[in-house]
């Protein structure tokens, strides 16, 4: 599981990809806090993965502070927080946590920080359900439907050998443990931080239930993975869901975020605050219709998923990387297969899509 898509472009000039950036390149480290608007605060988080951060977003509530996504469960960011709470958080209570969505560097410390504050955890319902039973989801090795799932998106034998032998769900070792309830937030409600109205937008096809909190006063979107300014956001189907339809969620979330007012100043999980979300949001669409396209080309004869990584990756898949590949590919195909753009056709024991 990650964050972001094996396809992101490679990271241009901005003035090449309409976006600004109120801040440049400048961001918080070591624990400090940077003031993105008055009382809204940005504290940046090292993450053990590829993407080797992440954005959490302090907002001051009162007597205390919200806090919006928490970081994945490590010593280092336990640490870095009570440095935060100790420091620029001037011993101040913590009165909410709200969390986005289920992945563990944005509720991986949720379930900590709500133990130590005595506070409840604040998150969607499905995301919420899906994060518990994904913790529960632990194999010695990986279960028989999961290895059809990766032979049906024609693996090589050796990949799939090497597969098996290893451990499945591994979700739970960056995730506290959660609490037992929690208290929900859905899609327009209106959560009060800080006598400000902040608005629940939700997004849909990287999670299935994502929330982005926007504030028209301040003229701010915290908008989690939901909008990133310069890579991708990953939208794969996951042997959970074989039949998935994630990418048409993802493209149905764009055009609902269109609606937003377009000089919102955006405030990302991933890389650095920028403004002209509207442009941001059409590349994002471009990006992934072009990529259908080239892959309805790619199957005027029968292809695997496997066989379809050279046309929608910029480089070769690694080993630790076909999991991933296999997801997003998938979600491209399923697209075009709900479209009767291509048909599914099973040869042996591999799924084979052709256009029609």
């Amino acid at each position: 599981m990650s964050d972001v898509s094996l396809a992101s472009a490679p990271i241009e000039p901005d003035d090449l990809r309409g976006l600004h950036y109120p801040f440049g390149r400048h961001v918080p480290e070591g624990g400090n806090l940077l003031e993105v608007a008055p009382g809204v605060f940005w504290l940046r988080m090292p993450i053990p993965f590829a993407l080797d951060h992440i954005n959490l977003w302090v907002l001051e509530d009162g007597d205390g502070w919200a806090i919006v996504d928490t970081g994945v469960q490590t010593t280092a960011g336990k640490a870095l927080w009570r440095a935060a709470f100790d420091g620029p958080l001037k011993g101040r209570p913590v009165k909410r946590v709200i969390v986005t969505h289920y992945h563990p560097d944005h509720l991986g410390l949720a379930g900590w920080l709500c133990k130590k504050w005595q506070i409840p955890l604040e998150i969607a319902r499905t995301e919420y359900l899906l994060a518990k039973t994904l913790i529960l989801e632990t194999h010695p090795v990986p279960p028989a439907d999961v290895v059809e799932f990766y032979t049906r998106a024609g693996w090589p034998d050796e990949r799939l050998a090497a597969f098996a032998k290893h451990s499945w769900g591994h979700f739970s070792l960056g995730v506290s443990p959660l609490p037992t309830g929690f208290i929900r937030i859905e899609d327009g409600d209106v959560l009060k931080i800080g006598g400000r109205d902040w608005r629940v937008v939700t997004g849909r096809g990287h999670s299935p239930e994502h929330s982005c909190l926007v504030c028209d006063e301040a003229g701010l979107m915290i908008a989690g993975d939901q909008v990133l300014p310069r890579i991708t956001s990953n939208v794969s189907v996951y042997p959970g869901e074989p039949r998935g339809n994630p990418l048409r969620d993802w493209l149905e979330s764009i055009e609902k975020l269109e609606g937003l007012d377009a000089g919102l100043r955006v405030l990302p999980a991933h890389n650095e605050p920028f403004e002209r979300l509207h442009v941001r949001l059409a590349q994002l669409r471009d990006d992934h219709m072009d990529k259908l396209d080239k892959l309805a080309d790619f199957c005027s004869e029968p292809r695997s998923v496997f066989e379809t990584f050279p046309i929608l990756f910029r480089r070769p898949v690694g080993e630790r990387e076909v999991m991933m590949a296999s997801g997003e590919a998938l979600a491209h195909l399923h697209w075009l297969e709900a479209r009767n753009l291509v048909a599914r056709e099973r040869v042996g024991t591999v799924d084979r899509f052709v256009a029609v």
